[in-house]
């Protein structure tokens, strides 16, 4: 058996689902919530899971709290989205992952759902994420509007994957969403501009698909016409063309995204900002949590 946590903010369009695709399968299941101000909670209080409040600060930040903080029944733990389903299949192989211990956390493939169907192609598919892992063996930093794990031990993927449900709450959401991370890809790709430098060798030879993809984020920053290239990359080279009116529709929000991450790069220039976003993937200081958390019910 291994323990679900499941993050939410505002999701009562998708908590109902996203629990239920687990409820029957794991017996300890943790909403780790950010003071949603709408039905989340009421709905998810119909449920057998624990609920626990905690202040949002960042991605890294919350995952970390709640690893150091929320105890389990399980040492094996699973990270879930509320725009995510678990499914059977991948529910058993990661139960025997977790016994055959080969790897301290295991990376899990998303299936992109956007207007009905299935993005197979322009999302890069198999696109991977840290999932599935050993508490005490991976934490969270801050990287971007998102974040990225850091390990200790050997790591491996999982067969099985997952849907992600990306525009269940409508395409003004998303726009919304992507507006304020745009703004945080905009810091860190100054950061990485003045900081950072390509990968050649994870580029070129990475031995897995998020070296490789990430290797190329690095690239990609410093391409001219970025927007654009990344439009042609995705609906011809990765074959968007194929995903139809939805891929079309992808590829060109995933540009316009793009574009407003470079309009707010210049606006931070403008600025005279150095650096403004230091970050490293390091392991997360040691010090107490903040106690800023509210056990809501059992």
């Amino acid at each position: 058996m291994i323990s679900i946590y499941i993050l939410t903010y505002n999701e009562q369009v998708d908590i109902a689902e996203c629990i239920e695709s687990v409820i029957d399968l794991s017996d300890d299941i943790i909403v780790v919530d950010s003071f949603s101000s709408d039905r989340t909670l009421e709905i998810a209080s119909r449920y057998p899971v624990q609920i626990v409040q905690h202040k949002f600060e960042s991605h890294g930040k919350q995952r970390t709290w709640m690893l150091k903080t929320i105890p389990t029944k399980h040492n094996w733990v699973y990270i879930l989205e509320a725009d995510e389903r678990m499914t059977p299949e991948l529910f058993a192989e990661c139960v025997a992952a977790s016994q055959h211990k080969e790897a301290v956390g295991y990376y899990v493939a998303e299936r992109v759902i956007f207007m009905g169907q299935w993005i197979r192609r322009s999302t890069q598919y198999p696109r991977y994420q840290m999932r599935l892992f050993e508490k005490g063996k991976v934490w969270f930093a801050d990287y971007g509007h998102t974040e990225r794990e850091v390990y200790t031990g050997p790591v491996s993927f999982l067969k099985e994957t997952y849907p992600h449900y990306t525009c269940g709450k409508g395409l003004s959401r998303w726009i919304e969403k992507h507006n304020r991370y745009s703004t945080d890809e905009a810091k860190e790709t100054l950061y990485q501009l003045q900081q950072g430098g390509v990968n050649w060798k994870q580029l070129l030879f990475g031995s897995t698909e998020v070296e490789r993809r990430r290797a190329l984020k690095d690239l990609s920053l410093r391409m001219p016409f970025r927007p654009i290239v990344r439009w042609f990359y995705m609906y011809f080279i990765l074959g968007g063309i194929f995903d139809g009116k939805a891929g079309f529709a992808w590829c060109t929000l995933q540009a316009f995204y793009e574009y407003l991450i470079l309009l707010k790069v210049d606006e931070l220039r403008e600025t005279n900002l150095e650096s403004p976003y230091p970050n490293s993937l390091k392991y997360p200081n040691t010090e107490e949590p903040s106690n800023q958390s509210e056990s809501l019910s059992l």
